[in-house]
């Protein structure tokens, strides 16, 4: 069987967060040099914090599913077993996914009256609702969903 990894993801976000330091670190240069912080990013900047934001992908990408489906794929049919923690992170998760949404469309609201448009706080509570979202489908996978695994021979019929 195949084994379901965690190093290499966990030394991708490794990765990626040095990639960020640096780029954090070449705006500390550039300011020093400069004697000021300038309003826009070096393309050093740009370029770190692109392929940082590739390994940050890939290693949540790959931890995730080292979570959801384990160490070891194992054939069969698997059902899940019923617990109160998982329900309860899902009411709590539901409650905190209402509370954003409804802060969401009150400042929607406000900037349609007032004309003042914080667009970065706008784009912070989208993202929280998104993660939210994205937290409870996981534990919707992981501890409600069932699994079916399907192996096959080594020897198919596909030429790869």
């Amino acid at each position: 069987m195949y084994r379901n990894d965690p190093i290499i993801p966990t030394f991708s976000l490794i990765l990626a967060l040095g990639l960020f330091y640096m780029a954090y670190m070449d705006g500390l240069h550039i300011a020093r040099l400069l004697g000021h912080t300038p309003e826009e990013l070096s393309v050093g900047q740009i370029g770190l914090m692109a392929f940082g934001a590739v390994f940050l992908l890939y290693g949540l990408i790959g931890l995730t599913s080292y979570w959801l489906e384990g160490v070891e794929l194992r054939p069969g049919r698997h059902f899940p077993t019923p617990a109160t923690a998982p329900v309860a992170a899902g009411v709590i998760l539901v409650l905190l996914l209402t509370a954003l949404s409804g802060f969401f469309v009150r400042l929607i609201i406000y900037s349609a009256q007032t004309g003042h448009n914080p667009t970065w706080l706008q784009g912070l509570i989208f993202g929280s609702i998104s993660l939210v979202v994205a937290a409870l489908l996981g534990i919707y996978k992981k501890f409600f969903g069932r699994d079916e695994v399907i192996t096959e021979e080594e020897k198919s019929e596909f030429p790869w």
